[in-house]
């Protein structure tokens, strides 16, 4: 175990010693504080009685969720594909660790990162809105901000576990990028058909099931839970697969 925890420490220091490491943490806070100021100043000012209202209506995958997600994935695309564009692979795989061992750390840190992108959106939420909303008034709390925080927790991990999957199969830092970038942009249509249900995309949003809704008829949250489970399982069983079975001399 501490072999592995020290792998996942270096894919760490990876990424966190890259010029660009603190780009998206800035963009996304700079982000959080430009919504809050327009919805207070040219919106409403009472648009939001509170800042945990503010928060915890923003942070779901259909406010803030969706832009966090593709900072995210601009911040950890590369952690496989690069190492095949620079030859590092080949140093990687000679050190006496098992492939999945190293996939695995590399996968680790992804969920890592994106944790860390989450929190530093909750946190400036919450600050934007103690700015421009206020503590008191409302009837949102600390539940309500955590259950949005689960929501979109879910929503990124998923694309986080999409991106990671599609830089061990393409090798492209770009593909992996453009590819998941277009997924958000579709994800929110909706096909009435009984089949589409199956699909990835009408089970990503959790809180679509707020209040006793639903994405479609006829779908639960137990469903779509199970559905994500299933779909999270064939991402990181093709990915490690061919990982395991690249030939990289």
């Amino acid at each position: 175990m501490r072999k592995f925890n020290q792998l996942v420490l270096n894919e760490w220091l990876k990424i966190s010693k890259k010029r660009s490491f603190i780009i998206p943490y800035a963009l996304l806070v700079l982000m959080v504080f430009v919504i809050g100021y327009i919805v207070h100043t040219v919106a409403a000012a009472d648009t939001y009685a509170s800042a945990a209202e503010f928060t915890a209506d923003s942070l779901l995958p259909t406010g803030i969720g969706q832009v966090l997600v593709i900072l995210v994935i601009v911040g950890i695309a590369g952690i496989v594909s690069k190492e095949y564009s620079q030859g590092t692979i080949k140093f990687l795989l000679i050190r006496a660790r098992s492939r999945t061992a190293i996939l695995a750390s590399k996968y680790v840190t992804v969920l890592l990162y994106s944790l860390s992108m989450l929190m530093a959106a909750t946190i400036a939420l919450f600050v934007s809105g103690m700015i421009f909303f206020g503590l008191s008034g409302g009837d949102a709390g600390i539940n309500e901000i955590l259950t949005s925080l689960l929501y979109s927790t879910v929503y990124c991990i998923v694309y986080a576990t999409i991106g990671f999957m599609l830089g061990i199969l393409t090798k492209s830092t770009g593909v992996t990028i453009g590819a998941t970038i277009f997924a958000t942009t579709i994800d929110k249509i909706i096909i009435y058909r009984d089949f589409y249900k199956y699909f990835l995309f009408p089970n990503l949003n959790l809180a679509a099931y707020k209040d006793g809704g639903a994405p479609m008829p006829g779908m639960t949250l137990n469903f779509s839970i199970v559905l994500l489970c299933i779909y999270m399982v064939l991402f990181l069983f093709a990915g490690f697969a061919v990982f395991r079975r690249r030939d990289v001399a």
